[in-house]
């Protein structure tokens, strides 16, 4: 059976997006899921977008605020159910999280909120990841998970340019913000990019000022968070920081086709 290709891509705007050569990109690496993060763009036009891509099936998750968050996936693989968002008032309402069942795990596609300027949703983004971490960890006892998306968080020093510039003062490289990555390695997740290239340095987003692309002075803040019990059938974890269209690069994992079909 052949291995399935999944991709996380965080596209800061769907229509944008488009304009850059989504459709060219997107069929290019030819995922058999894509999960998409920023969408910025209601069902609808997500819907409309998606027409586009031939052999897709669409899930989308959108904010009620209009312009703002959202998630996507687009799966050539039909699932055995979804699941839009955690089922809590507070963090249902910027389109977040789809959830996908597959037959050997669950697939989970987040953006997760941002701290924002001097910090001001630090302590909203803790109460984010405690619960997440609780969700995550209900999904876990029925089945694998595979997670992933942008999760704003910059875990080791390795993961970012100038961590010294950046801890405790940037949204993406507080302590706080590290612990609750931290907490979901301890439902015994595996961050797969470190698992399958060590401490290799890649970049998954850039400031879309100073050059910062230019001069790779980036961030690790796109991952596959992996069930340890299925972290075998994963056969490879990459970046491909040389696709353009977006302040962030897809990254990838690929997977024995058994766990899907």
């Amino acid at each position: 059976m052949r291995n399935f290709k999944i991709i996380t891509w965080n596209v800061n705007g769907i229509r944008a997006s488009v304009r850059k050569g989504f459709y060219d990109k997107v069929n290019e690496l030819a995922p058999d899921i894509l999960c998409v993060q920023e969408t910025k763009a209601n069902n609808e036009i997500v819907e409309k977008i998606a027409k586009e891509l031939d052999g897709y099936e669409l899930y989308v998750n959108s904010a009620v605020r209009p312009g703002y968050s959202g998630t996507a996936i687009f799966t050539r693989t039909a699932p055995l159910s979804y699941k839009y968002d955690m089922g809590i008032e507070e963090h249902d309402q910027e389109g977040r999280l789809i959830t996908l069942e597959y037959k050997g795990f669950y697939l989970v596609n987040v953006y997760t909120p941002n701290s924002g300027a001097e910090l001001k949703r630090l302590d909203y983004r803790g109460k984010w990841d405690n619960d997440l971490v609780k969700f995550l960890k209900e999904l876990n006892a029925k089945k694998p998970i595979i997670f992933t998306g942008d999760l704003n968080v910059a875990h080791e020093p390795i993961d970012l340019a100038r961590p010294d510039a950046n801890y405790n003062k940037s949204a993406g490289y507080t302590q706080k913000e590290i612990d609750g990555f931290k907490n979901l390695l301890s439902l015994d997740l595996i961050d797969s990019f470190r698992h399958f290239n060590g401490d290799k340095i890649q970049y998954t987003f850039w400031n879309q000022r100073f050059k910062a692309r230019e001069r790779n002075i980036g961030w690790r803040i796109d991952y596959f968070m992996v069930s340890r019990q299925i972290i075998e059938k994963v056969k490879s974890a990459f970046i491909l920081d040389e696709v353009m269209g977006s302040d962030h690069c897809p990254a990838g994992i690929e997977i024995e086709g058994e766990l899907v079909e």
